[in-house]
């Protein structure tokens, strides 16, 4: 993955989108792009025009945290574009090449975790990774994504089942909202490991298959997926709408475990209990193995 290129394509895209009006600068006459000249964001950032040019052609080696910072601000990013503008300044200066190697090998749940997760009786509760992959999951959990355990490709992954199967459609009635939150923590995940092959040929797959994929990757948006709220049609028990709540795995470094909560007394947790009665009457999937998320990014 080309950081320059990123770096380059992320800081003219967040440029573009600010107008003076926004920055509270004083609006010089026609432009010949949209959003903010360099000149503008330079002055923002406490920058010389020479030096934020130097950075928007891709060279975040050795810029401070005092200057992503202000550039940051200049650019008004939200929380998830600022991480991300400092994970492409440390993938710049090479320092994730320095993170210690990990555990090579498939990922599983280890014992404990499928406990900890089977101990959820009446939640739907499931264990992911940055790349979209669904690594885990308690049985309502696989009952909520029956489409995807039952989706082409061996392992499910939520990047592939929304861009590759027609039945995200009819999962996910707002389809658009859902395509461009997983295109956005993708790129987020990119920005964090750039040299994670395993993501690398997901993107490069996904690209190749899918017009709608690539057309929102180039928009270089970013997110943080922790807490809110999800509307999914399932196939037997019809409309559902999720409160969820991601938490991370101290113990399984880039894993994540959400659980999904209905309101009391509302359709939604009448639907749940008939999830769970459908449930019971299914063979459990199995979850496959899958690439180590946290294994070294260049296996």
């Amino acid at each position: 993955m080309d950081n320059r290129g990123e770096v380059r394509e992320f800081l003219t895209s967040r440029r573009a989108r600010i107008s003076c009006d926004q920055a509270g600068l004083p609006d010089s006459g026609r432009r010949r792009v949209p959003g903010l000249r360099r000149g503008e964001v330079a002055e923002l950032a406490g920058v010389s025009v020479e030096y934020y040019a130097k950075l928007e052609r891709g060279d975040l080696g050795g810029v401070s945290a005092q200057v992503l910072d202000a550039l940051a601000r200049a650019l008004q990013l939200d929380p998830a574009e600022r991480e991300h503008l400092f994970d492409l300044a440390r993938a710049a200066t090479g320092t994730s090449l320095l993170a210690p190697r990990r555990r090579t090998g498939s990922w599983r749940p280890h014992r404990s975790l499928q406990w900890a997760l089977d101990a959820i009786r009446d939640a739907p509760a499931a264990v992911g990774n940055g790349r979209g992959d669904l690594l885990a999951a308690n049985h309502l959990g696989r009952a909520l994504y029956s489409d995807l355990y039952a989706s082409p490709g061996g392992r499910p992954n939520f990047a592939r089942f929304t861009f590759l199967d027609e039945a995200a459609h009819r999962f996910y009635p707002d389809w658009d909202y859902f395509a461009a939150i997983t295109v956005a923590m993708l790129r987020t995940q990119a920005g964090r490991d750039p040299h994670d092959r395993h993501l690398q040929e997901l993107i490069g797959e996904l690209s190749t298959r899918s017009g709608d994929f690539r057309r929102r990757w180039s928009t270089h948006d970013v997110r943080i997926h922790t807490r809110g709220t999800k509307h999914y049609h399932h196939p037997v028990v019809g409309e559902l709408h999720l409160a969820y709540d991601t938490l991370d795995l101290a113990g399984e470094p880039g894993v994540a475990m959400t659980i999904y909560t209905a309101e009391p007394g509302s359709a939604t947790e009448d639907g749940l209990h008939l999830l769970a009665s459908w449930a019971a009457t299914q063979p459990d999937p199995v979850d496959a193995a899958v690439p180590d998320p946290t294994r070294a990014a260049t296996d």
